[in-house]
């Protein structure tokens, strides 16, 4: 009779053991038993300096899901106002900083952009506990599929969930801020967000110079300084499609340049394409109408019905998404029944767009509430 209860405990013991274990395992996929939103991991974070005295900071492993609906795991920081919080949640979803895990904006302070510091702290000062989500791949095992509207989408959506997991004051209303990479992710998951949110619900999202129009902006990239975007967005694709190789796009003199992809940032990547032609960067100098269609089926938002208002701001100086393809995007947006408001910020670039429309964005988004 004395031999059941050793077992029992011996058996509770291991199952404590095998759960702490997971707990602290690297991050990569995740397991069966997971569900989008769930935090595998949370520690103590160090916020870059502008933020310190605003909030604390957490940076948590947690579950998304890849294009294919397969769980994976991806990481990110919660920033929970010290004064003032409400019940309310906003993602913040950062624009491009590289390809490799040290441009992982919650461990690496100098990717954490300064215009990404300005619009947080905006956010913060309305009350809202910000989820910054690192993007997949940005810190975890897997490849970033860099621009691929649909895999940004779940990972912000879930770092939402996985906020409220933590801090169950946490409404289930939520919002979405974000920039370039992450304005185009903020409106494809603007188009998620009723097919995969669960139980929250969307009450708008802003996008600040998003990436749009793949058809229209990739083929003008080539020979402009702005190449190190276009190769990484080959890497982007490369990641969703079989049947795409990157290499099979770039020129000879492109290729010897591709190990700045795993040793630099965008800094880094921007500098070493910047001066080659376009024939020295593509097979051709241009690229196949088939591969821009394959950009343009996963970069490009607009392509169904948003969920949510969406606020779109836009800087007349920007030189990385120029003005006319959020204008586009506006034309296009209009075509569905969810209101747009649409700002130009006269004599703003890419970057100062985010600052200094910070406080717009913030109390427009609080105004969903």
């Amino acid at each position: 009779m004395q031999t059941r209860p050793r077992l029992l405990v011996a058996a509770l013991v291991a199952a404590l053991l095998a759960v702490g274990a997971a707990l602290v395992a690297p991050a990569g996929p995740a397991s069966a038993a997971s569900i989008p939103g769930m935090v595998l991991t949370s520690a103590t974070a160090t916020l870059p300096p502008e933020l310190t005295p605003l909030a604390t900071g957490k940076r948590i492993t947690y579950v998304t899901t890849d294009v294919n609906g397969n769980l994976i795991t991806a990481t990110g920081l919660i920033m929970t106002p010290k004064t003032n919080k409400a019940s309310r949640v906003a993602a913040w979803a950062h624009g491009t900083t590289g390809l490799a895990d040290q441009c992982t904006p919650s461990t690496n302070q100098n990717v954490f952009w300064p215009e990404a510091r300005t619009a947080i702290a905006a956010l913060l000062g309305k009350g809202f506990t910000v989820a910054a989500p690192d993007y997949p791949g940005l810190g975890t095992s897997q490849s970033h599929p860099y621009l691929i509207g649909p895999s940004e989408a779940r990972s912000i959506i879930d770092a939402v969930k996985a906020a409220r997991n933590l801090d169950g004051y946490l409404s289930t209303s939520y919002v979405i801020d974000g920039h370039s990479q992450g304005g185009q992710g903020s409106l494809f998951a603007n188009q998620m967000a009723t097919a995969y949110d669960g139980n929250l619900v969307l009450k708008g999202s802003a996008s600040i110079a998003p990436v749009s129009n793949a058809a229209t902006l990739a083929p003008l990239i080539p020979g402009t300084p702005n190449q190190g975007y276009l190769v990484m967005g080959l890497y982007g694709l490369q990641t969703v499609d079989s049947s795409f190789s990157a290499n099979s796009a770039l020129a000879p003199t492109a290729k010897t340049k591709t190990s700045v992809l795993n040793t630099g940032c965008l800094n880094e990547i921007l500098a070493a394409y910047q001066n080659l032609t376009a024939s020295q960067l593509l097979v051709g100098g241009a690229l196949p109408d088939s591969v821009i269609a394959k950009l343009d089926h996963w970069d490009s938002p607009a392509q169904t019905t948003p969920t949510a208002p969406i606020l779109l701001i836009q800087g007349t100086a920007d030189e990385s998404v120029p003005a006319f393809l959020t204008e586009m995007l506006v034309d296009e947006l209009h075509a569905y029944s969810q209101p747009v408001t649409y700002q130009e910020i006269d004599g703003a670039t890419h970057d100062s767009a985010v600052i200094d429309s910070a406080d717009t964005v913030a109390t427009w988004l609080a105004g969903r509430f």
